[in-house]
Parts: C-alpha cells; sequence; structure tokens
C-alpha cells in the first residue's frame, strides 16, 4: 500500500526509531531508488532517528516526497526540543560525541546523502534534514 507523499511519525521509543527505518525503507522502495541508495537513505535515518530519541528526548520525523524534473527524491526532517548542540560544527567531526557513541552519526549520515542541513542551538532542540535524489 502507497504512503501519502508527506507525513509526520513520532520518534518516543526504540519502537519508534525500528518504525522510522521500516517507513524509509518502504518509501525508497516506492520512489525506485537501487537498493544502494535504500540503505544509505535507512542507514541515515536510522542515525538520525536514534539521535532525535537519545540526544533531543524525543521529537518527530516528517517526511516528503520531491519531484523536481526529472529527479525524484526523499527528504526527511529529524526535530526534536532537547537541549541542543552547543558547536554543531564540532558535532560534525568525525569521531566526536557528546556520550559514549563512536561519534559517526551526524557525520556519517552527512556523507550518505546528497543534502544535509543542520539547526541547533543551546536551549532551541535540534532540526535536521536530509535529502536523497534517485
Amino acid at each position: 500500500m502507497p504512503h501519502e507523499p508527506s507525513g509526520t511519525r513520532p520518534i518516543r521509543s526504540e519502537q519508534d526509531v525500528v518504525a522510522c527505518r521500516q517507513l524509509v525503507r518502504s518509501l525508497t522502495q516506492e520512489l525506485k531508488f537501487s537498493l544502494v541508495d535504500q540503505t544509505k537513505m535507512v542507514t541515515a535515518a536510522s542515525e538520525l532517528s536514534r539521535n532525535t530519541l537519545v540526544h533531543g528526548g524525543g521529537g518527530q520525523v516528517r517526511w516528503e516526497t520531491i519531484d523536481q524534473g526529472a529527479r525524484r527524491g526523499l527528504r526527511l526532517r529529524f526535530e526534536d526540543q532537547g537541549p541542543g548542540i552547543a558547536d554543531v560544527e564540532q558535532a560534525l567531526v568525525d569521531g566526536w560525541t557528546s556520550s559514549k557513541g563512536m561519534g559517526l552519526g551526524l557525520p556519517g549520515s552527512k556523507r550518505l546523502v546528497h543534502e544535509f542541513d543542520i539547526q541547533s542551538a543551546p536551549g532551541a532542540g535540534t532540526r535536521v534534514s536530509i535529502t536523497r535524489w534517485r
């Protein structure tokens, strides 16, 4: 059953992280992404949804399918109202981590997509937008 071209899902539990991955896999299949491109987008979504839950205290993911001329794409926006990131530039450096992780979530996700945007500040939450084109 096809998904709506846009929508929102909560990320408040580990089950929501799994559901986000499943949603993105399904959306990329509907958009006829290659298996490699599906895997890249699902991996980025998995990292960012986990960040939304673990570091942001939960939030939501918004998705939209995009048609731009002959190109088709998928844009995901992860949003939380958590503590925010004091130094976004530092957070995008491989190996930097604010917790016990490997520090690959944000920079790794950025490498897996065509477009990446992050907005965050202490006390203002975090919003990350990623887009991958077919």
